[in-house]
């Protein structure tokens, strides 16, 4: 018998996200925040230059939390959620108001169903294989996870096969002195998380740790001949 037929979704990035990386190629992950203070959070990441933010399903309450930020920040912030691990969940966030949904893994049924809701996917992939099959389900950015065993020189790599337009986003291990080499081999933005957020931090840390990763990003990108 013949193998079925995959037919793979063309890239189309979501507009959304796209003009949000555009303008900060940083994903803020708020991992372990509380409904009661993510505004205040969210406003501070915002006033640094922030246009990105995720709150990890494994949070207290989480889609508490998606629903206060989309109802306190402007329309062009995109809100979504990480840790996300089934299609229930996708519905979720959608009915919670995000427009982005990010995975540690590349389950294509949550890539598709988030495609299906109108909203960003962004899974987490670890080898070329992972990164093709989910562009051919609809993913809209390649999270590269974890960036700490992956490294550099993968990125590198993988730059020189993923077409030019998908972004490669690594996530872990990312802090504000350490995203030159991974700007020069090929990246095209990061996801910040203990390093930017941990939980009991107020709003004024946040922001200053928000400050601090949009001056290193400045840095990184003389340092790798970027404008």
């Amino acid at each position: 018998m013949n193998a079925p037929a995959i037919t793979a979704i063309p890239y189309h990035p979501h507009a959304g996200l796209s003009a949000a990386m555009q303008a900060c190629p940083l994903v803020a992950i708020l991992r372990g925040v509380k409904p009661s203070e993510i505004v205040a959070i969210g406003y501070a990441l915002v006033e640094a230059g922030f246009r990105v933010i995720e709150v990890p399903l494994n949070s207290p309450d989480p889609f508490d939390s998606i629903r206060a930020l989309r109802d306190a920040l402007p329309d062009d912030i995109q809100v979504g959620a990480g840790t996300v691990l089934s299609v229930e969940h996708v519905y979720e966030v959608a009915r919670a108001g995000g427009t982005l949904i990010v995975m540690p893994h590349s389950d294509p049924a949550v890539i598709r169903a988030a495609k299906a809701k109108g909203l960003a996917s962004a899974p987490g992939v670890a080898t070329p294989t992972e990164a093709f099959a989910a562009l051919s389900n609809g993913a809209d950015v390649l999270k590269m996870f974890p960036a700490e065993q992956l490294g550099v020189d993968v990125v590198k790599a993988w730059r020189a096969v993923v077409p030019k337009h998908v972004p490669l986003v690594p996530v872990g291990g990312i802090t504000p002195t350490n995203m030159g080499p991974f700007l020069k081999a090929g990246a095209t933005g990061f996801g910040l998380g203990s390093a930017l957020f941990k939980a009991g931090n107020t709003a004024e840390e946040v922001g200053a740790n928000a400050r601090a990763f949009i001056a290193g990003l400045a840095a990184a990108r003389v340092e790798a001949g970027l404008k």
